[in-house]
């Protein structure tokens, strides 16, 4: 790996007087996998490339949009992730003497002077504009517009759309989870065993994260991005133990410091004796496991300040309950708090409840605050549908700890984003099919969400570069841009501006700031917050609208017109 690996961007993008990137406000990593090189792209990018090159026009000036056609899940909305990737890939992208012997090797039909081009390629003449990430953002709408020389933007065409793909799909699927399952639910991303790979682990965690989840289990993805770390034990720690007798250090100091207990395994004990006769439990609990006593007592002893307990193992209610119960009771006594429990298996709305009714009667039995509002957890292959019965059926399920379906992204297997030539020289360029769906918007564009009287979005709108920007207060009609009858008079109350200058390339244009994770993941939920909730609910959601100006209308249907060649009937 390391002899593909690129060099820093300083290393061959133009600088400014002072040594530092034109118009580049502060230095950019990395990409955070290392085989996001130059190579990585498909080989007919190689192809038109070279064919360019030969051709003349390899330092034509394109302008591609990067979006998608349809927002995934069957829902209304999509969240964009993967810009900072983007913009980290094209700050090292250059292209290595291992890596120029390999393209050698694999096209020698080409010309040796086009190799040396190649040599020279990088990504300072490009341009990046996009939208911010996080942002809730609708189909046909650009999220990422990129100018430049046609065979180096075409390069960055598969790089930019595996970057963004998948990394917009995850984020959808999270945020569409946080949706569901509400704001004072915990949510944890389980799914480093079930990704795609470590790649697929790494990105999943990152963006889980981005679109509303509070934790991972993946502790590379804590070191590399700072997501808060979270995790208890599984069933084969539980089943390791075969009796008390297999702790060899009972002592357990309070956590005041103030004194010793030698014996925390007896003082289980006795409060498993206490929960087995108490009046107010009516006797429910009898015998219990007591390997599995064994191996709570034994996590606590190790983790007394943080005992969280998985309990179905051999049986929630007979013995997984009441075991937990005289563990956090005995930590209670040395000054500690318990933190709760996990149920992996069975009815989880059943078993959820009947556990909270239990900790509510220790509470009032033994007159511990706090112990009814111990935190349940919930796993065992989650979903959005899981998620949604559950609140529909009541349950006491304070955190949901999901992976195979969130990670996998189980019920849609990619995004289908497309980068589609829009302009080149200037001149707008349109790309056709008997799909409308799949017939392009041409020329380059500005972008701008329009927003109503209750702060709501209403309308997302495209217009020429040349056309004056839409104002609050002042009325501009919104055209879909294929359906002649679909259109609209707006007054917005409110106007943004959706694509920023990220990466500008030889201008002098300013840099927006590429924001930290925990930004972008408050950005995320508080876009989520401003869509009318009609927009993002899970049954029938209704389509956003996006729209075109009333002269990007007119220019579309004058192109599409001139382009299509004309039938002849005989």
């Amino acid at each position: 790996m390391a002899a593909t690996s690129a060099p820093p961007a300083s290393a061959h993008a133009h600088a400014n007087g002072n040594g530092s990137l034109a118009g580049v406000a502060a230095p950019v990593g990395a990409p955070t996998n290392p085989m996001a090189t130059a190579l990585l792209t498909d080989q007919y990018q190689f192809s038109m490339a070279y064919a360019y090159w030969k051709a003349g026009k390899h330092a034509d000036r394109a302008v591609f949009d990067l979006y998608f056609r349809k927002n995934p899940f069957g829902g209304e909305f999509t969240v964009f992730a993967g810009l900072e990737e983007c913009i980290k890939f094209i700050a090292n992208f250059k292209f290595t003497e291992h890596d120029i012997s390999f393209l050698q090797s694999v096209m020698p039909m080409c010309e040796g002077a086009f190799f040396d081009y190649l040599r020279e390629v990088d990504c300072s003449d490009v341009e990046v504009y996009s939208i911010p990430e996080g942002s809730v953002v609708f189909p046909k709408v650009p999220l990422m517009r990129v100018e430049g020389p046609v065979a180096v933007v075409q390069l960055l065409e598969t790089p930019f759309i595996n970057l963004i793909n998948y990394a917009s799909l995850v984020t959808t699927n999270a945020a569409r989870h946080r949706h569901v399952a509400g704001k004072s639910k915990v949510l944890l991303e389980f799914g480093l065993r079930r990704a795609q790979g470590p790649d697929g682990a790494i990105s999943a965690s990152k963006y889980c994260f981005m679109g509303g989840f509070d934790a991972t289990s993946n502790v590379l993805a804590g070191n590399l991005f700072g997501i808060p770390l979270r995790g208890t034990h599984s069933h084969a720690f539980v089943s390791s133990y075969m009796s008390l007798d297999e702790i060899p250090d009972k002592a357990l100091r309070s956590k005041n410091g103030s004194r010793v207990c030698q014996d925390f395994v007896s003082l289980v004990q006795e409060w498993l004796q206490k929960i087995q006769t108490a009046d107010s439990l009516g006797g429910v609990f009898g015998d219990t496991n007591k390997s599995e006593l064994a191996a709570f007592a034994s996590y606590a002893l190790a983790f007394p300040s943080n005992f969280l307990a998985l309990v179905d193992t051999y049986d929630v209610m007979r013995s997984g309950i009441p075991n937990f119960c005289a563990v956090a009771l005995a930590l209670h006594d040395l000054g500690y708090k318990a933190s709760g429990i996990r149920l992996d298996s069975g009815d989880l709305a059943y078993l959820s409840i009947e556990a909270r009714k239990v900790f509510r009667a220790v509470e009032k039995e033994f007159n511990v605050p706090g112990f009814a509002k111990m935190v349940i957890t919930a796993s065992n292959d989650l979903n959005e549908e899981t998620i949604d019965a559950l609140n529909k059926q009541g349950h006491e399920v304070d955190a949901f700890g999901i992976g195979t379906y969130l990670v996998t992204c189980y019920s849609q297997a990619a995004l289908g984003c497309v980068f589609k030539l829009v302009e080149i020289n200037n001149r707008p360029r349109i790309k056709l099919s008997e799909d409308v769906a799949k017939v392009s918007i041409p020329c380059k564009k500005r972008c701008f969400r329009l927003y109503g009287k209750e702060g709501y979005p209403l309308v997302d709108i495209m217009i020429r570069e040349s056309e004056p920007s839409p104002k609050a207060g002042e009325r501009i009609l919104c055209r879909h841009p294929f359906i002649e009858s679909k259109r609209a008079y707006v007054v917005p109350q409110h106007v943004e501006e959706l694509l920023q200058c990220y990466w500008p390339g030889t201008s002098d244009k300013p840099r927006a700031e590429l924001p930290s994770l925990e930004k972008i993941r408050s950005r995320c939920m508080q876009q989520l917050e401003k869509l009318r909730p009609d927009h993002i609910r899970r049954l029938n959601p209704t389509p956003y609208k996006v729209s075109v100006s009333a002269k990007l209308y007119d220019f579309i249907h004058c192109l599409w017109l001139n382009e299509a060649p004309v039938g002849e009937l005989q």
